[in-house]
């Protein structure tokens, strides 16, 4: 790395750090930034894997926003790459499917006249006499849907997705991630009324060839430029001198821990690292009180079964959110996300999308047993036989959702004020700021980190607190506010989204000018 003081390491080339680069040379071009990535693929979360030509995402990412920054850098970056979508989406629970957005005559079908009345007196009482207290998610939801709704929709998949009970989450999520939609607003969408929920969007915008696709070419962009971006490039220290970070020590990611470690020097660094490493990894190591403060931190991993079938579309939908009878959490049908994502158009691409913990029986389950499990699972559910499942791919994501738990908002108020006391160092994105932010606050907060090595005093923090919108749903309102809340399904984390590039052959390397940055991945 050039060691002058116009040089930014950026740690990590997801959605966050990939913006921060571009960013730093758009505006005036003075900083070069120099990105280290650990695995040998851009795009964190919102990367495109690929299998014999066949592309998928590790989950679905579609593109709306209302921040004008966001919505022009995707524009600027992919250009015509970029199309519209239609959404189509439904709930699998107790053997039937669910429209959703939610429709009052399919909804009354499948649950019945009885039930939906119990539903709706239930809703009546939680809203007359609602809990005076809102500290878990639990509370959060009754108070806004009532018992009965709670315990159909939101208790069974929130334990899905997260592993532990609704009543151990704190409410600061779902007030994050589920706000302005209620019950009687998905109804009166659903008969015409005017649609104010993100979350009911019918149509959005999406990469050609998926997600990944922008940072593949946001990555040759910054590296034309004069960018540096180092894959397979492990941060295993950052040493420091009182309060500045003066090198970064790098190895190979698959070198083993006596390996030599190489060091850069900057004048500014920008993380995207999750914090638990980030303070592991700071040399000499912060206090105490705030190495035990990150140990806290915790996070709920991901993976992905890709199926190729014989046949296609065995659904219409883009995805479909499964409740309850299967340990599948959601499934993607790729090719109703883009056609181009799908070679060969008389096969499919289904995406088995499982919510685990790194080390338990999920994730440690050989290859071939996930794709018999995701195969037999698909046959299970009524959307295809398993017989129809020509070959198939896993893919592991550690830490892809921080969690929202009982600590981590102690944690993060010891944390919080010994980083920000760094004099040259800013952290970013979901995993960055423990914040569990869509693709576009994550790069909003890239963003602003470029804006403060200029001058400005943004608080990262806050990005999306003082930025009305969320992928899914609008900012929350204050406590006092009418309740509100979410409808019965989307209660899963959504990686985030992504931007795009020139059209793009079968995988293989696109050469940018300091070295060879990767298009989709291919999985053997």
């Amino acid at each position: 790395m050039t060691q002058d003081h116009h040089t930014v390491a950026i740690l990590g080339a997801g959605p966050a750090g990939l913006t921060a680069a571009y960013c730093l040379q758009k505006q005036d071009g003075r900083y070069r930034p120099v990105i280290f990535e650990a695995q040998h693929i851009v795009g964190g979360l919102s990367r495109t894997e690929c299998l014999d030509g066949y592309r998928f995402d590790i989950g679905g990412h579609r593109f709306f926003t209302k921040i004008p920054e966001i919505e022009a850098m995707w524009r600027e970056v992919l250009g015509k790459e970029m199309i519209r979508v239609q959404r189509q989406s439904r709930i699998h629970y107790r053997g039937k499917f669910f429209d959703y957005p939610l429709k009052p005559l399919n909804a009354l079908r499948n649950i019945g006249p009885y039930e939906t009345i119990r539903i709706l007196l239930s809703l009546l009482k939680w809203r007359v006499r609602p809990s005076p207290r809102e500290d878990t998610f639990t509370q959060w939801v009754i108070n806004r849907f009532g018992g009965r709704l709670y315990m159909h929709f939101f208790h069974s998949y929130t334990l899905k997705v997260w592993g532990t009970q609704p009543q151990e989450i704190r409410a600061d999520w779902a007030a994050q991630r589920i706000q302005n939609l209620s019950l009687w607003r998905a109804i009166t969408t659903s008969f015409g009324g005017r649609n104010k929920s993100r979350s009911l969007i019918e149509e959005f915008d999406y990469p050609r060839l998926g997600p990944g696709q922008m940072w593949e070419e946001t990555a040759q962009q910054v590296t034309k430029a004069g960018g540096e971006l180092q894959l397979g490039t492990e941060v295993v220290k950052l040493r420091r001198d009182g309060m500045r970070i003066t090198e970064i020590g790098t190895r190979p990611r698959h070198a083993g821990p006596d390996a030599p470690i190489t060091w850069a020097a900057a004048s500014h660094v920008i993380s995207s690292l999750d914090l638990r490493t980030l303070i592991r990894r700071i040399d000499p190591p912060p206090p105490p009180e705030v190495c035990a403060a990150a140990e806290k931190l915790r996070y709920r991993d991901f993976l992905i079964v890709t199926l190729i079938l014989d046949h296609p579309d065995p659904f219409p939908d883009n995805w479909i959110y499964v409740h309850t009878d299967v340990k599948v959490g959601r499934i993607q049908n790729f090719r109703a996300w883009s056609r181009d994502m799908v070679p060969d158009q008389h096969t499919s691409s289904i995406g088995m999308e499982y919510f685990c913990q790194k080390g338990d029986g999920l994730w440690a389950m050989p290859d071939d047993e996930l794709r018999a499990l995701a195969a037999s699972e698909l046959e299970q559910l009524g959307l295809a036989k398993a017989n129809t499942v020509i070959k198939g791919a896993v893919i592991r994501q550690p830490k892809a959702y921080p969690v929202y738990d009982n600590e981590y908002q102690k944690a993060l108020s010891v944390i919080r004020p010994w980083l920000s006391q760094l004099e040259n160092f800013q952290t970013v994105g979901r995993n960055g700021l423990h914040r569990y932010n869509n693709q576009d606050h994550s790069m909003l907060s890239a963003m602003y980190a470029v804006e403060n090595i200029r001058g400005a005093n943004h608080d990262l923090w806050n990005v999306n607190v003082e930025r009305s919108y969320h992928e899914e749903f609008e900012v929350a309102k204050p406590a006092a506010a009418e309740p509100d809340g979410p409808a019965a399904a989307p209660l899963r984390p959504d990686p985030g989204s992504a931007l795009g590039s020139q059209s793009f052959p079968a995988p293989g390397w696109a050469k940018g000018k300091d070295g060879q940055v990767p298009t989709a991945r291919t999985v053997r």
